[in-house]
Order: structure tokens, then C-alpha cells, then sequence
């Protein structure tokens, strides 16, 4: 699908903002709710010893559903046999070395086995099925949660598609491992408001009860309306998957009252934690819709940063998983953000680098100054342009923060371009703080480079964006932030704050 940049930033969102949920809420598993105000951190931790920033089974299972919605994006069935036989191999594997998989989850992988098994075959989607059809039949309930906090990368294989498509095929890979009816339906209803949100910006868990019976679309709307009256804590059975529904949409419309756009998605996955008990799952579910709405340069960079987990992936990795996703091309090896190298050789000279006017230890340059990291002893990287796989050689992924920043005047053309500026100067300011020197950059250091830069210069010396907007002019002669950019320093709040301890101000003048 052709998507416009907002729309293509909101798909990207998806899965990095469930997983930071997901890894969020993890060290605070089966806690009871927290107080308000309480910190939430990803500490990591927790019943199952989750590194710090590492996310759980929640983003584990979502992820080969996502892998297998690549595969077939040629024109074939999202939801085919062949596609969700890709899906419950990976879980099968996954299962095998998880810190810990779902109850429910792990008795039909279990019983699944045992079917391929008895026939002489390998596990198939088939297999999964029947053993979640038994399970449901034998204990008559199988509605966990486990399905729904999976479900949000189902949607962007459907942006194309009808609704009702993706409402059918939620409740199909749904079935895999929950057979509920509450389960199906809730992973449609979920899906259709991750699809909504990424093809217009706007929060509406409402918007698939049309593609329900009149009676389960009444059933729904009543637990909808309960969630918004209430809070997150106040849904002490959240493993079910009906109270985590909730719980998530709870979360999500009571952090709306008070916050919009970035700031919303932050507070309401906090929110979800604090509500306590299966704190990353529903941190997980509410991620996936909040990121389809608000999109990945919605998602703080300290919660990107160390994000990690299984199979060895970090965000960046689920950000091309959503993008390519959402436009149904499939992998494109030669394009960005896959391929290994971007060219900017057409666009003149991109070798300037000076040192900051206000702190020797940070260098602004052009992306031709990429090259010489390794020569200048630089640690850390600050890119606002796109980058190749391997363009920033040296540098520990950790130690490479990279923004979503269009040069551009058009206020539409850039999602949450404020917040994005003042996130790469807080990178800078963070990678500081570590005694690291820092290479800040973008093409040519005309525009993106020096308003960042200004805004840092603001934080460390004291001063007005604008004065140290002067500043970082006099050593980069060719700076000329866009008019919007220079709006948003003009209206930037002047800051008397130096850095944290000190610690960045080492060689500032």
C-alpha cells in the first residue's frame, strides 16, 4: 500500500511501541497496582528475570506473525495455511528456550507436538488448531489473554483489505491457541482499531463493533464503557482476555484526558503498569493501538534505546518489520531502512564537522562524518537522517540513536516534530552524561544538525535556543534551520538546567 509519511511512521510504530509496553511492564509482573505518580521504568526483573528493556513473551509471539505476514505479501491469504504454519513453527522453537510462555499457550504447543508427532510430520497450523479446539472443549475456557496481546501486526497486512477481512482472520489466528469466542472477538475489535489508527491518527476501539452481531456488538460496547469509566487497577482479573481488553483501553482513555500525542502514549503505558498484576501484557496490548496511532518517533528514545529480545532483535528491527508491513511489498533488501548503505551522493558537499560551540565534546557534521568516527574516537552517534544498515560502523547499537526528521517547512510532513528535536538533544545530553563523545548529524548540517544543536547548546549553557542558535552559526557558517525549526526554537522554552552531575559540560565554553 502507498502510504503517505504519517501513515507509514504510525505502521513503523506498531510493534516498537507494543514491545517498549511489553518490556515496560515486565519487572512489575503479578505486582499489585501501584500508587500514582509511581515511577515505572524497565527495569527488567520481575518473576522471570527479564533483563532490563528486554521484552516477554507478549512481543515474542507477535513477532513471527509479522515475519510470516512478509512472507506473503505478494497477493496471498495473510491468514493461509502456509502463513500460519510459518507462525506456530516459530512459536514452536520460540517455546523451546522462553523464560515463559502463557499457561494455555504452552499446553497447546504441548499437545500440538504430540499431534505432528503421532503422524510422522513436523507441526502445522492445523495442529494448532485442534489442540486449541480440544483444550477449549475439555476445560471450557480458554480465554486468556495470550492471543490479544500477539494480534496488533495482523493489521497491517489488511490496510488494503475490508475490515471485516481482518476481523474474520483475527479470529482465525486467534484460534491457534485460544478458541474462545471472546478471544476472537477481541483480537477483531483490537485489530480494526490498529488498522483505523494507522490509516488516520485517531483512537477509536469503537469502530469494528459494526462487524459484530447486534447482540455481541451490545456485549462489547457495555465492557467498552465500563473500561472508561474505570482505571486500569480496577480490573483484577486482567489474564482474562475481556479485563485485559479493558484494562488496555482504560489505560489509553484515561491518560487521554489529561495528555495528547507523544506525551498520551507515555502515560498511558505507564498507566497501564501501575494498574498492576499482568502489567506487560496489558502495557503490550495498549502499546500496539497507541503506537498505531502516535507512531514510532512517538516512542522516547530512553525506552528505544535498549529495547531487545527474542530472537535476537532490537527496535530498530521492529520498526522495518511494521514500515514494510504496512506498505505490503515485502522485504526490499536494496531499499531503506534495509538496505545497507543509503546514497547521498547527489546531494553536494556533506563533509562539514566542527566541534559544538558550547561543549568540545560533542561534533556536528554532515553524514560524510561518519567516516571518520572511528579516527576522532567518537562513542556515540545522533543521526536525523536515514541511514544504511552499516553507515555507522564502530558503534554499539545501543550507542547509535537515530530520529525520524524531514528538513522540511511543511508542519504536516514531520509527526510530533517538536518533541522529536528536543528527544535527539536529550540523546546528546544523555550520551554526555556517560562521558562519551558524540557525533550529531544529518546530511549536510544545514538544518536538522544546528537547531538540535541549539536546542543542546540551550541545555548546557543556560542560554536561550536562539543565542545559542548564534553560536552553533558562527562555527557552522552554512546553518540555516527551515522556518518551521526555527519557529520551534523561538519557541522553545529557555532552560537554565546544565547538564545532569555536570558530567557534559567537561570542555564546554
Amino acid at each position: 500500500m502507498k502510504l503517505n509519511p504519517l501513515q507509514n511512521d504510525r505502521a513503523a510504530g506498531v510493534l516498537v511501541a507494543l514491545a517498549a509496553g511489553d518490556a515496560l511492564g515486565a519487572g512489575y509482573e503479578f505486582g499489585a497496582p501501584l500508587p500514582d505518580g509511581a515511577e515505572v521504568t524497565m527495569k527488567g526483573g520481575g518473576p522471570f528475570g527479564f533483563a532490563p528493556a528486554e521484552w516477554t513473551d507478549d512481543t515474542s509471539m507477535a513477532i513471527p506473525i509479522a515475519e510470516a505476514l512478509l512472507e506473503s505479501a505478494s497477493g496471498a491469504t495473510p491468514s493461509s495455511p502456509a502463513a500460519l504454519t510459518m507462525v506456530v513453527r516459530a512459536w514452536t522453537s520460540w517455546a523451546a528456550e522462553a523464560k515463559d510462555v502463557g499457561a494455555q499457550t504452552s499446553s497447546v504447543i504441548a499437545a500440538a507436538r504430540r499431534l505432528a508427532a503421532a503422524a510422522g510430520r513436523k507441526v502445522t497450523a492445523a495442529d494448532f488448531t485442534a489442540a486449541a479446539a480440544d483444550f477449549h472443549a475439555r476445560t471450557g475456557r480458554s480465554a486468556g489473554n495470550g492471543s490479544l496481546m500477539r494480534t496488533a501486526p495482523l493489521a497491517l497486512a489488511y490496510l488494503e483489505r475490508e475490515p471485516s477481512e481482518l476481523v474474520a482472520a483475527a479470529g482465525v489466528v486467534s484460534a491457534l491457541t485460544h478458541a474462545d469466542p471472546d478471544a476472537q472477538e477481541a483480537c477483531g475489535l483490537w485489530c480494526v482499531a490498529v488498522r483505523h489508527a494507522v490509516l488516520t491518527g485517531r483512537l477509536d476501539v469503537r469502530v469494528g463493533l459494526p462487524l459484530l452481531s447486534e447482540e455481541r456488538a451490545s456485549v462489547w460496547l457495555e465492557r467498552i464503557e465500563t473500561a472508561e469509566r474505570c482505571r486500569p487497577r480496577d480490573f483484577t482479573r486482567n489474564g482474562w482476555v475481556v479485563e485485559a481488553f479493558q484494562g488496555a483501553w482504560s489505560a489509553i482513555h484515561y491518560a487521554g484526558r489529561s495528555t495528547v500525542g507523544p506525551a498520551h502514549l507515555r502515560a498511558a503505558l505507564e498507566e497501564a503498569v501501575r494498574g498492576g498484576r499482568d502489567t506487560d501484557t496489558v502495557a503490550a496490548i495498549a502499546g500496539g493501538l497507541l503506537g498505531s496511532a502516535y507512531g514510532y518517533t512517538a516512542v522516547p528514545f530512553e525506552w528505544r534505546q535498549r529495547l531487545h529480545g527474542w530472537p535476537g532483535l532490537r527496535a530498530r528491527d521492529l520498526m522495518v518489520l511494521g514500515m514494510e508491513l504496512g506498505r505490503g511489498e515485502g522485504r526490499r533488501a536494496a531499499s531503506w531502512p534495509r538496505a545497507e548503505r543509503h546514497d547521498y551522493s547527489m546531494w553536494g558537499r556533506t563533509d562539514a564537522l566542527v566541534r559544538h560551540p558550547h561543549d568540545d565534546g560533542v561534533w556536528l557534521g554532515g553524514v560524510r562524518s561518519l567516516e571518520r568516527v572511528a579516527e576522532l574516537g567518537i562513542d556515540a552517534v545522533v543521526s536525523l537522517c536515514r541511514l544504511g544498515t552499516l553507515d555507522v560502523p564502530g558503534v554499539e547499537p545501543e550507542d547509535h540513536a537515530s530520529f525520524w526528521v524531514v528538513d522540511s517547512a511543511v508542519e504536516g510532513d514531520n509527526a510530533h516534530a517538536s518533541f522529536v528535536l528536543g528527544e535527539a538533544a536529550a540523546a546528546v545530553e544523555h550520551y554526555r552524561s556517560e562521558g562519551k563523545t558524540v557525533l550529531l548529524h544529518c546530511v549536510r548540517a544545514e538544518s536538522r544538525t544546528p537547531t538540535v544543536a541549539a536546542l543542546y547548546g540551550a541545555r548546557v549553557a543556560g542560554i536561550s535556543p536562539l543565542v545559542a542558535l548564534e553560536d552553533v552559526r558562527r562555527a557552522l557558517p552554512n546553518a540555516r534551520p527551515n522556518p518551521l525549526f526555527a519557529r520551534m526554537l523561538a519557541e522553545a522554552e529557555t532552560t537554565t538546567n546544565p547538564v545532569a552531575g555536570g558530567a557534559t559540560r567537561a570542555g564546554a565554553q
